[in-house]
């Protein structure tokens, strides 16, 4: 299957690309791409549980085993537009498979670290790989697929990323579990050596082959502006634990300064006729992409952040194992996997509906989970929970899912990978923001009252603002999509000045 790319074509829909007959091998190839995916999504959440036997075999400080979590989420989101950009210009099977490659070398390498001073940049040069291996795979689902195959392709897509959040402690408790002993901790790393390789594998047999028309323009100054710009904004964020956000807190207005300077140089580089790095008309003509990514990026901040907060209350308030706490917060990911997939065949048909009523569900889960664990005997709460954890796994299963393949099914497959580096950039973003913030108001309320029921349910109502706001976008929009489909009904007035009434008096 191949694809021909238009360098400076406008946005819309089709222009300046082929259609080809479906690839026989396309359902194969997604579950390579999706495998690969989970691995590097997986990688940000399931190191957390390990962190403190990390801490204690290494004889690390508590700022750089922070690291270990921190640098890898950094390095991730610095690479993605740009991995995206160069996978449109050039090959994004190629890219594809070295970045797994790279992720693979350094699994192993991170696993066998020594000590600390090796294991912080072993994780960024995985985060680094990981980054450059995401937009590869909503751009490949764009290139592979189209119509309602595209929903349901994307819907699998959007259970893997929803999926991979929300396991991620309880697959970090069970590795450590399963390989017990003081060096335990380095099966979290070397469990991606062999499934990647054979990943590999199959992507050089499976993947298909872009050609483009020309190596393409890539945009080194629009590069630098939005790596530094991103790296301002997400550098006092990872740094949180060690008040960074104190006393870096200028980063963040010279974050945005550098932000806006990008924009003005892409739109500056389209008046011109040369390919930007992320064309700034995918926000402004292409449907459903500005507000996808918006509804993304708020939601994250929210959804992201709360994993680690019940990490903290499960193992430190009611002195839980790694296990048992993820095992406590396993509905939720169970309702997230099955509705996700169901949610990808019915987008087409239901549109921003789903992602209507799916925060809807994951506001009444865990705003019911935040109110049994904080009110209820804490004997029977965490049973309670279960149910109210399984609706709002369901209602984040009609968010993710729906959400992308809404934000990303009208993109010109010749941007897909820029557009879904840009779009999987701001949910890092909003991921940065929850992890950073609603760990750090949990603590806060403990020092002050050493309760931790009331600390979670801080932290987790402050979750719940995040996902109102992403609510209200969501709602926004789907008011907007219902008024343009419904028929305009003239006035009278209209009815009287119109030509055909004239004729007819």
């Amino acid at each position: 299957m191949t694809t021909s790319a238009s360098a400076t074509g406008g946005p819309g829909p089709g222009a300046g690309e082929t259609r080809p007959e479906p690839d026989p091998r396309r359902w194969r190839a997604l579950w390579v791409t999706l495998v690969a995916g989970f691995m590097s999504l997986l990688d940000v959440t399931i190191v957390a549980v390990a962190l403190p036997t990390i801490q204690r075999d290494l004889h690390a400080s508590p700022a750089e085993v922070q690291w270990v979590v921190s640098g890898y989420a950094l390095a991730f989101a610095l690479a993605l537009v740009t991995a995206g950009r160069l996978g449109d210009a050039l090959d994004r099977r190629r890219i594809f498979l070295l970045a797994l490659g790279a992720f693979v070398v350094f699994s192993a390498a991170c696993g066998a670290a020594p000590d600390i001073t090796l294991l912080v940049p072993a994780r960024l040069a995985q985060g680094l790989a990981a980054g450059f291996m995401a937009p590869q795979n909503s751009a490949l689902i764009q290139q592979m697929f189209r119509g309602a195959e595209r929903g349901r392709a994307f819907g699998f897509f959007g259970a893997t990323v929803g999926i991979s959040s929300a396991v991620g402690p309880v697959t970090g408790g069970a590795i450590l579990a399963l390989a017990s002993g003081e060096q335990g901790w380095r099966w979290i790393f070397y469990v991606n050596v062999p499934i990647g390789i054979l990943a590999v594998l199959l992507g050089r047999r499976l993947l298909p082959r872009t050609r483009q028309s020309g190596r393409g323009h890539v945009d080194v100054p629009g590069v630098l502006l939005l790596g530094l710009g991103v790296l301002a904004l997400m550098y006092p964020l990872v740094q949180a634990d060690s008040g960074g956000i104190g006393h870096l807190w200028w980063l963040f207005p010279a974050g945005v300064a550098l932000l806006a300077v990008f924009v003005r140089w892409q739109r500056r580089l389209v008046a011109r006729g040369i390919q930007p790095l992320l064309d700034p008309r995918l926000f402004t003509t292409v449907r459903g992409y500005a507000v996808g990514a918006g509804v993304g990026t708020l939601y994250f901040i929210g959804f992201s952040g709360v994993w680690l907060v019940f990490a903290l209350f499960y193992q430190r308030g009611l002195g839980y194992s790694p296990l048992r706490s993820g095992l406590a917060v396993t509905p939720f990911a169970l309702g997230s996997a099955c509705a996700a997939v169901v949610a990808g065949r019915l987008v087409d048909r239901f549109g921003r509906v789903l992602t209507v009523c799916g925060l809807a569900g994951v506001i009444a889960g865990l705003g019911g989970t935040a109110l049994l664990l904080r009110f209820a005997p804490l004997d029977t709460a965490v049973w309670l929970t279960a149910p109210v954890l399984l609706l709002g796994g369901v209602g984040s299963g009609f968010v993710v899912s729906p959400n992308i393949t809404m934000t990303l099914r009208d993109v010109p497959v010749r941007m897909a990978g820029a557009a879904g580096g840009a779009l999987q950039t701001g949910q890092r973003l909003g991921a940065a923001v929850g992890t950073a913030a609603l760990p750090g108001l949990f603590y806060v309320v403990l020092g002050r009252s050493s309760d931790f029921r009331g600390a979670l349910g801080v932290a987790l109502a402050s979750a719940l603002a995040g996902m109102l706001a992403s609510l209200a976008l969501a709602a926004f929009d789907w008011r907007r999509d219902r008024e343009k489909r419904r028929p305009h009904r003239k006035c009278p007035d209209e009815v009287a000045n119109s030509p055909v009434h004239a004729r007819h008096s």
